[in-house]
């Protein structure tokens, strides 16, 4: 595909203003959320909950990995951006940006395309999780990012994980990525949900983790621009569809049943992303920012 200087910095630029939108729209929601704030709920300047930003560099301000490679090298340069925010209507919602670059370890530079004879990669992206405080709100997972090794590639996807079954819910957020998807090739859909099924799966307990969405990866098409397309589309189809999914249930009434039925299936959401998820797996391997990686856990969680 391509490993230009331009194309690295153009990718980078769209993470982090995708980021910015994104958080500039969820704080709006937090902004019109009328009612009482919930016991546990933080606010930021003016009683309003807010994302609090926390740049990382792996660089400069984190201890050595604890198994570094021989003759001085670091499996991971770079760093991101962290920003979290716990509100009235968000329990907990991270939105991470990176752009990391390294040598992977012997054994983990086998499982990566193109890296098997150096280990040499970049990679940059944004990677999102929203935990609902009401039960009726879905949780969401959104990322997409571009890795280069001596290949290089797009991927990503979003997925929507209900607490309580809502069938609109679901055919709303499925609609918005089969048009997304729809506007660059006619067959992406079909696969892109396809591999979601898959992927987002608990195997020991024979369940998927919510209702699905698209997933994709090692995407190239030897036409940069028409893939960074798609990557792109994927963030503003996101960026449109959840928002309206959760003004349109945030402010329905919940009973403590509903809110033990979503802490117990926040136990399932933990299970996958420490069990299966290859993100996770990528960023632990690489010597990460561990609190950046571990953002898509759940504030609360129960198991019976």
């Amino acid at each position: 595909m391509t490993n230009s200087a331009a194309h690295k910095s153009q990718v980078s630029l769209w993470f982090r203003s995708l980021r910015d939108r994104i958080c500039a729209e969820f704080e709006k929601i937090e902004d019109e959320y009328d009612l009482p704030p919930p016991v546990g709920g933080r606010a930021g300047v003016g009683g309003r909950p807010r994302f609090e930003r926390k740049p990382w560099n792996r660089d400069s301000s984190m201890p050595p990995h604890p198994n570094p490679l021989p003759n001085g090298e670091r499996e991971l340069k770079g760093g991101g951006e962290i920003s979290l925010m716990h509100g009235r209507v968000f329990e907990k919602v991270g939105v991470n940006i990176s752009e990391v670059h390294g040598i992977f370890s012997e054994e983990f530079r086998k499982q990566i395309p193109g890296a098997e004879e150096t280990g040499a990669f970049w990679a940059a992206g944004i990677s999102l999780v929203a935990h609902m405080r009401s039960p009726l709100v879905p949780a969401v997972h959104m990322n997409t990012r571009m890795i280069i090794t001596s290949k290089s590639w797009f991927g990503g996807g979003a997925d929507l994980t209900p607490m309580i079954p809502n069938d609109d819910d679901a055919a709303a957020f499925h609609a918005a990525l089969k048009n997304c998807c729809d506007r660059h090739n006619p067959g992406y859909y079909k696969e892109y949900k396809e591999w979601a099924d898959r992927y987002f799966y608990l195997p020991h307990r024979d369940e998927p983790r919510g209702v699905g969405g698209i997933f994709y990866d090692y995407l190239d098409t030897k036409d940069w621009d028409k893939d960074f397309a798609l990557t792109r589309d994927v963030g503003e189809t996101f960026l449109n569809i959840y928002p309206r999914i959760v003004r349109s249930l945030m402010r329905e009434t919940w009973t403590p049943q509903q809110r033990e039925a979503q802490l117990i299936k926040r136990g399932r959401y933990v299970e996958f992303n420490l069990l299966y998820d290859r993100g996770t797996t990528f960023g632990l391997k690489t010597g990460g920012n561990t609190e950046a990686i571990l953002m898509s856990l759940p504030p609360e969680v129960k198991w019976p």
